[in-house]
């Protein structure tokens, strides 16, 4: 039989190396394949210098560092401050890694570092002193080259990232050469994910799978937020995950319908719903996975009513995932069985029915599904929560693409504040005031991953119930109460009551 690449991972931790040489190990990414991702990038292209950014290591080195995505893919090396050089010139090129010199004393803080020495024997290419990069870089522009930066470009409206200031310095002192981003070359090639990549999103998916169980199994009426959360991150943490690969949302109650909260802070309280968020890391690759479950045990008929109606959307989504598929028709599918669902439910006027959503000189009409539902169905995952996958360019499912379907509901109480105040919508409002009342306050949300190999679809996520037999199945599990003295102290503290 053989076993999944997380159960022999976690195998290997277990009972030693006797079994880590004797079962087979999920495959580690190759040397041979960064290479190869290289080698494309270069044929892309041309000739050339193409210089990948790292992110630098914080100035107070005990604060959190995150790799940069597209230099990681390229290269595998996971340490700050370092960069990538190819240069191109017909079929041939040359690959430099700069990177940090040794310095032992300064390794007693941040622990031991490659090192230029030893670039060429562990990674295949070229070492180099990061305190050369500049001038390397200058001197390849006194020739008449293009150079291409990949990095990380996204800033905040008040400061360019730092990347992007070095972009625009290189720019700025070289004129007259063609100074491009070319990171869109690589955010295409990661659109199909590897065997290897699959290897890394399935241990993190199953991973994530027995965290969100950790999770439920703490749910009680009177449980923090942040309890919940803790459970699952323990959980993955046990299991050898880098740690969460996006921050963690745990909303109860009214919390529920908030898509992106993550401040974790509330008490959870009997008859609410708790949607999770949350998913691990794991050697790079992020699953991510929602659920949403009672916190009590059991659904009301009312949540069970809207819970009914995401999964239903989930399912249909689901028949439409197949390699050589049109991605749109997860889409369609289930948009429809949303819409239909939701005007059964009397919270919209029809399946097809719209509101006023922008008034004035410029009038347009919304579809009235966008008032519960106002994100898409899904995204990819890879090196980052929302990667990229190839459908976003073909409009097609292929072998190699790795994806979430995450439809949701979200039944805000303050519905009727949000909507322009017109005619046509005060009618609306009227209209679906007994379902608003009904269902006010619930949000439900259902994610799953699905990776499209050569053999079919997986779904690594499976591990965690969603059926909602199954969820008050494991939500019916003798539980420790809580301790109300514990969250008596919490409360004291954040609010100072």
């Amino acid at each position: 039989m053989r076993l999944s690449p997380a159960t022999t991972f976690r195998a290997a931790r277990c009972v030693g190396l006797a079994l880590l040489l004797a079962t087979e190990l999920p495959a580690q990414v190759p040397a041979a394949e960064f290479a190869a991702r290289r080698d494309a990038l270069a044929a892309t292209v041309g000739d050339g210098v193409v210089l990948v950014l790292n992110t630098l290591e914080p100035v107070p080195d005990y604060l959190p560092w995150r790799l940069s995505r597209p230099f990681f893919y390229l290269t595998g090396f996971r340490e700050p401050s370092s960069a990538l050089v190819m240069i191109q010139r017909g079929s041939a090129h040359e690959t430099l890694l700069f990177v940090a010199p040794r310095d032992p004393a300064q390794e007693v803080w941040t622990g031991p570092r490659l090192g230029v020495e030893n670039v060429q024997r562990t990674l295949g290419m070229r070492g180099r002193d990061l305190g050369e990069l500049y001038r390397v870089v200058d001197s390849l522009l006194t020739f008449d080259v293009r150079l291409f930066v990949i990095g990380d470009f996204e800033g905040s409206p008040l400061a360019a990232s730092p990347h992007r200031q070095i972009l625009n310095s290189l720019r700025a002192k070289h004129p007259a050469r063609s100074i491009t981003d070319a990171t869109a070359a690589v955010l295409a090639f990661r659109g199909s994910k590897s065997p290897a990549e699959f290897d890394r999103l399935r241990i993190a998916a199953e991973i994530s799978a027995r965290g969100h169980l950790a999770a439920m199994r703490v749910i009680t009426p009177g449980v923090g937020e942040w309890e919940i959360q803790a459970a699952a991150e323990h959980a993955w943490r046990r299991e050898g995950a880098d740690g969460p690969g996006y921050t963690s949302i745990v909303g109860s109650g009214p919390n529920s319908t908030v898509l992106h909260y993550n401040a974790n802070s509330r008490v959870a309280l009997a008859g609410e719903l708790v949607v999770m968020d949350m998913a691990a890391e794991f050697d790079g690759y992020s699953a991510d996975i929602t659920r949403t479950v009672p916190v009590n045990g059991r659904f009301t008929e009312a949540q069970r009513e809207i819970y009914t109606v995401v999964l239903d959307a989930v399912l249909a989504a689901e028949r439409q995932v197949r390699a050589g598929a049109q991605a749109r028709a997860m889409t369609d599918s289930s948009d429809a069985v949303l819409r239909n669902g939701l005007a059964r439910l009397g919270l919209t006027e029809g399946p097809d029915a719209t509101y006023d959503c922008s008034v004035g000189a410029r009038p347009r009409q919304c579809s009235q599904l966008s008032l519960y539902y106002m994100h898409g169905l899904g995204h990819g995952i890879g090196l980052d929560v929302h990667d990229p996958d190839q459908f976003y360019e073909t409009g097609i499912i292929g072998v190699g693409s790795a994806f979430t379907i995450e439809p949701g509901v979200y039944v805000r109480a303050q519905l009727a504040e949000i909507l322009p105040d017109t005619p046509r919508n005060r009618a609306l409002l009227a209209r679906i005031k007994p379902a608003l009342d009904r269902f006010g306050g619930i949000g439900v949300r259902i994610e799953d991953d699905y990776l499209v190999t050569a053999r079919g679809v997986e779904r690594p996520s499976a591990g965690v119930p969603r059926s909602i037999a199954d969820i008050e199945r494991v939500m019916a599990e003798p539980r420790t109460p809580r301790d109300p003295a514990v969250t008596e102290r919490y409360l004291r503290n954040r609010t100072g009551r």
